[in-house]
């Protein structure tokens, strides 16, 4: 079942086994935002098991390009396109928000986008491979963001 984003009024429906849930809720309301702003796109979620084409996708893009593959359990996924933009994002039950920004006519333009929740610690996949910058937001507290270039096709 699909969730719209409500960023007004933020909910941890989806996200309540996680233990930063409502930083994490946060932080999905943050994205949510965004797209509503500049794109009038509303952000809907669904369950990471009714989901399992993107999450496959978004998988297989993170071992190739980083051999990167998270023991976090993901709990929700969105997918949808705007403009030129495939983006897909996968939210994970210790509070990691992924995403990918895949342009279907720009291949310099494509990258995966990594944020953390605030109150959640690096996941050990992470460590030392990437530097974390910090970004106030009203909705989320401080998120801890970084990316990495997506080099081939998908």
């Amino acid at each position: 079942m699909s969730y719209i984003v409500d960023f007004k009024n933020v909910s941890a429906v989806g996200l309540e086994s996680s233990p930063v849930a409502e930083a994490l809720a946060g932080l999905r309301a943050n994205e949510a935002r965004y797209y509503m702003t500049k794109y009038k796109h509303e952000f809907t979620v669904v369950s990471a098991e009714e989901s399992q084409e993107t999450l496959e996708y978004v998988n297989h893009i993170l071992k190739e390009e980083r051999g990167i593959e998270f023991s976090a359990r993901p709990l929700e996924t969105s997918s949808f396109q705007v403009e030129n933009i495939k983006m897909t994002y996968v939210f994970y039950e210790d509070g990691l928000a992924i995403n990918v920004m895949y342009t279907v006519d720009d291949p310099k333009k494509r990258a995966v986008g990594l944020k953390l929740s605030e109150g959640m610690e690096v996941p050990k996949e992470l460590e030392g491979k990437f530097k974390f910058a910090r970004q106030k937001s009203k909705l989320a507290g401080t998120i801890r963001g970084s990316f990495f270039v997506i080099k081939g096709e998908y």
